[in-house]
């Protein structure tokens, strides 16, 4: 239906309905990170954080709009791995925090059964489970359909179906991917055109986050240590960096940093500038700059 220009010209637009801020609910982002970088966590806590409405489910402090049902088809990892997964991060709710994310969160591993968005069963069967739904999430992008990657055609045809699906569900959805090795190896991969594959993975979406692991550099001026400000140095395997690269409905916010905690949960963690370093002079920077090399 045509919008009505008139009505549009008079009345105030309708609010903004965002997931978490920037993400806007009906549409389809993207989180893109390096393997074993700590994106199915961070997407697995995000989830949580959608699905309960106790204030203490936001461990990761993503500020989610408001709360619903969420539906998580993890195709990279078996059943076990993934109950272990979902019992370490349980163990920092309290027991109304785990009610409601039980409620409202269906976590479905599809690893083995060839599951292929792009084909009329699969495609249905997802809108059916997800009608009504606040999220949907594919984790990862690659599991779920058997098209060329590196074909801009193909991948825009991909996001094209996954618009599809959140028009007729409601629900935005999220999908994970990997970041190509190039931008691994030069330490590239919060950029947006980080992403592996066809440049359509990211441009044809809304929303693009990333998490990346701490740099040497970032290690040697950063620190989590109040009382005497040393560098993180060597423990920088321990932190990660959650930022946006991409944002068409609002405001980039600040990157935020976290911290593996046992079993491998992601937590929010303060870093400073350490003693004597000019880290701080640099963070005002931060978001302009393209490669390590520009610090």
């Amino acid at each position: 239906m045509a919008i009505d220009i008139m009505s549009a010209f008079e009345n105030e637009p309708p609010q903004l309905d965002f997931i978490w801020p920037g993400f806007l609910a009906g549409t389809v982002g993207a989180l893109i990170a390096p393997g074993a970088t700590g994106k199915s966590y961070w997407a697995l806590e995000a989830v949580m954080s959608i699905a309960c409405s106790v204030t203490c489910g936001d461990l990761l402090k993503i500020g989610p709009g408001q709360t619903g049902r969420v539906v998580y088809l993890a195709g990279e990892d078996p059943e076990s791995v993934l109950i272990g997964r979902v019992h370490a991060i349980g163990r920092h709710f309290n027991a109304q925090a785990r009610i409601e994310i039980a409620k409202n969160l269906m976590l479905e591993p599809i690893m083995g059964r060839c599951f292929n968005v792009m084909t009329t069963k699969d495609s249905e069967w997802l809108i059916q489970l997800a009608m009504g739904a606040r999220l949907i999430v594919l984790d990862t992008l690659s599991r779920t359909h058997c098209l060329d990657e590196n074909s801009n055609g193909d991948m825009s045809r991909l996001i094209s179906i996954l618009e599809s699906i959140a028009v007729k569900t409601g629900a935005a959805v999220l999908y994970l991917h990997h970041v190509s090795k190039g931008s691994v190896r030069e330490g590239q991969a919060d950029l947006q055109q980080a992403a592996r594959g066809a440049g359509a993975l990211v441009d044809n979406v809304r929303w693009c986050g990333f998490v990346s692991r701490m740099s040497a550099s970032e290690a040697k001026e950063l620190s989590d240590r109040t009382y005497d400000r040393k560098p993180i140095g060597d423990r920088k395997g321990f932190f990660v960096r959650y930022g946006v690269s991409k944002q068409n409905y609002a405001l980039v916010e600040a990157d935020k940093w976290y911290q593996r905690g046992e079993g491998g949960v992601l937590l929010p963690v303060d870093l400073a500038a350490c003693k004597g370093g000019d880290f701080g002079n640099k963070v005002a920077a931060f978001k302009g700059r393209e490669t390590d090399e520009e610090w």
